[in-house]
Parts: structure tokens; sequence; C-alpha cells
């Protein structure tokens, strides 16, 4: 098997640079959600992975669910690999929607040019850069020409920014796929089997508008807003004594992201509507911290005579909690990375919410492992100059090829 190891590492290095080429394809077709109109990207990935000898079935979700979701397309593909025999179905999943750029680029970030070693552009980091990984993580697999047990399907979502209920969730739900293990795109440096779970409301605080001239008529929205951010901020200090047990992972938060209210500068505002998200721990109970947050709302409000409020559920992500199973991902992708990287690759927790949680939901075992650096900061994902170091890439991907075989091979 050493030598196999060897073949797989010299198949990658071979083919880096077509690697790296790809990446940038997919880079440079902009997939910003929102606004969401991703299916053309999902039709440019079948296109590219045509030309591996893969087929992409193409699942598009029905246009009137996309938009009522508040996206304009989406189509999630599943590459299906097949090898037979008794052995486990891996899924590789990897999401291709990403953020807007936002300011202060100093690149195209739909330029994906290299530069001292990087790969810039948006969603060199999180996470097409995974499409490439899996991708040729597997074409290194089949390359050895050897018998190989299970399978492996690649599933490319366009989902994760607004939740994964139409990317994975819904590939999930329809029945179109129900493999054995998942690894999910994530960061080099680590494995993570579990992750913060997020609820995110909106808060609708109306009062009655009046004339600035004579406030007295009016009912101000914006201080009962007010007492409510106070009583929300107090709760969030109160957090910081809730201690996960999970490595990596801290306490819940609670933030306000975006405020929105008022009709002009001389009107007492009548309506005020607040955007919140509440990050949980894997060790709290979703439905739990659900009432408490709407607890808290409403019992504030009743300190400011005359107002009432609207509270309204955008998101559940339920947290990642490891499953027993998922001990041969996570022992071949330490064992192979601490080979490839040179140093121990520990199993911990992230305060993020991804798609992996949609697999484990269904009882399928999930980590998180991918091409990336020890933390988001490094990599500046979701922020402007993201990138991914191709070092990282071409070592990430030898550690997702020598799992596969570790998985797979007979």
């Amino acid at each position: 098997m050493t030598n196999s190891f060897d073949r797989l590492d010299a198949w990658i290095d071979t083919h880096f640079d077509a690697q790296v080429q790809f990446l940038q394809q997919l880079v440079q077709v902009p997939t910003d959600t929102p606004p969401g109109n991703n299916a053309p990207h999902a039709e440019r990935t079948a296109e590219l992975l045509a030309g591996f000898g893969f087929t992409a079935e193409r699942h598009a979700v029905p246009a009137a669910d996309v938009q009522a979701y508040g996206l304009q397309s989406i189509t999630n593909l599943i590459v299906r690999r097949p090898y037979g025999g008794n052995g486990p179905t891996v899924a590789l999943n990897a999401h291709g929607d990403v953020v807007p750029p936002g300011d202060g680029w100093t690149r195209d970030p739909y330029g994906a040019e290299v530069e001292a070693g990087r790969l810039y552009g948006r969603a060199t980091a999180v996470s097409k850069s995974d499409f490439s990984t899996f991708t040729f993580a597997v074409r290194a697999l089949e390359s050895l020409g050897v018998p190989l047990k299970g399978g492996v399907e690649l599933h490319f979502t366009y989902d994760e920014e607004f939740g994964g209920e139409m990317g994975p969730g819904w590939l999930l739900a329809q029945g179109l796929t129900k493999p054995d293990l998942l690894i999910a795109a994530g960061f080099s440096y680590q494995v993570v089997t579990a992750h913060n779970g997020c609820l995110q409301f909106e808060v609708t605080v109306h009062g009655r508008p009046a004339h600035a001239a004579i406030p007295d008529t009016g009912i101000d929205a914006l201080q009962g807003a007010v007492a409510i951010l106070e009583a929300l901020y107090a709760q969030n200090t109160l957090y910081r004594h809730v201690v996960s047990a999970v490595p990596g992972i801290t306490h819940p938060y609670l933030n306000v992201g975006r405020i929105d209210g008022g009709t002009n500068t001389n009107v007492v505002p009548g309506r005020v509507t607040l955007r919140l998200d509440r990050r949980m721990i894997p060790e709290e109970v979703p439905g739990d911290v659900e009432a408490d947050v709407r607890r808290v709302i409403l019992h504030a409000a009743a300190t400011y005579p005359g107002i009432t409020v609207d509270i309204r559920r955008l998101l559940l992500a339920n947290p990642l909690k490891p499953l027993p199973g998922n001990r041969p991902l996570v022992e071949a992708l330490q064992r192979h990375g601490e080979v490839v990287f040179g140093e121990p690759i520990p199993e911990s927790g992230t305060p993020l919410y991804a798609d992996a949680r949609l697999y484990g939901e269904r009882g399928i075992p999930a980590v998180i492992y991918g091409a990336g650096p020890r933390t988001l900061l490094e990599s500046n994902a979701k922020r402007a100059d993201e990138h991914v170091v191709l070092d990282d890439l071409r070592k990430a991907t030898k550690v997702v090829a020598r799992t596969l075989f570790t998985l797979l091979g007979s």
C-alpha cells in the first residue's frame, strides 16, 4: 500500500497545473449569493467534469421553490463513481455559492490570479478550492487501475450561504443520494467533527409614527428596539459562562447584524426591524435556545408601553455532532495528513456552521476537511483578497486521495 500512496502523490504532482487551471476556471464564473443565480456555474462545472470523463447529474431545484427561498436559480450536481463490492459510498461535498466580493480588493475577485504561490479570488478558500481537491483526488484514486470497493460521489451544491436546505438538504430530502460517509469542504490543518448551530431571527418592532414636533402623539419604535437590544446584549455577556467541551468551540454568542427603520429625520419611527444571529454550541438544544431568545425579546418589549413585536425565524441550522461511525474517516485523514504535512492534524470543532450538519442529521457520519489554512483569517475567506495557498491545495488533495484509497482499496 505504501507504493500505492506514493503513486497517488506522484499523479497529483504531475497533474497539479491542470488542477490549478480547473480551479481558476471555476473561480472565473461568479456565483454571488445574493442574488444567487448559480445554475450557470453548475453548467460550467459539469462541462469541465465531462472533460475528465465524469458525468455530472444536473438536479435543478424547481424555480418556484428557489425564488420563494430568495434566490434566482440552483442546479446541484452529483457525480457517481461506483466501484462494486462491499465497501462504503463516500460523498465529497463542496459548495459553489459565495458571498459577494465587497470592497477593498487589490486584485480582480474573479480574475483567479496566481501570485507568490497563492491563487486569489472569491471562493478560492471557501469552497471552490475543494471542487478541485475532491475531483482530482478521485481522478488520482482511479489512476491506480487497481480493484476498488464501494464508491465515491461528488456533491457540488449551491446553497451553503443561505443554509443548505436547497443544496445538500434538497438532494437528501428528494432521495437522490444516501452515502455512508461524508467529507465536506474544509481546511487542511485540522479534521473538524463538530460545529456550531445557528438561529437567525427577524424582529419587527411596531410603534406609531408622529411628527417630531409633537413626539408625544406617537410611540417610538426605535426606543422600544433599544430596550430589546440592551436585553440581547446583556444576554450575550451571560453566554460567555456557557462553555463547550468541544476543542475549537468556546461559548454561544449573539450578533445583531442589521437594523432598518424609520421614515425621515423629522418623524418618530413607527417601525424598526432587527436581524439577529444566535450561534449555538453542540451541547445546546435548538428548541430551548429559540424559546429563550424569544422570551428575552418579549420581556424587554413589555418594558416599553405601546409597542408590539413580531418575531420571525429566518434560519435554523442545527449543530454538527460527531457520530460514532466517523472514526474511519477521522483516523485516515489524521494519519495521512501527518505524513503529507509533516505535523499532527488535530481533531476539533469549529464555530462556523456548514452543510455537513445536513448529512449528520440523517445519520451519515460526516467530517470537514479540505484545502485551506489554519484559520479563516489567514485566507481572507469572505473578505477582500481571499486566496488559497497552492501548496495547501496540493497537499490536501493528496490527503483526500490517500484517505479514499484507505477506505475503498481492496
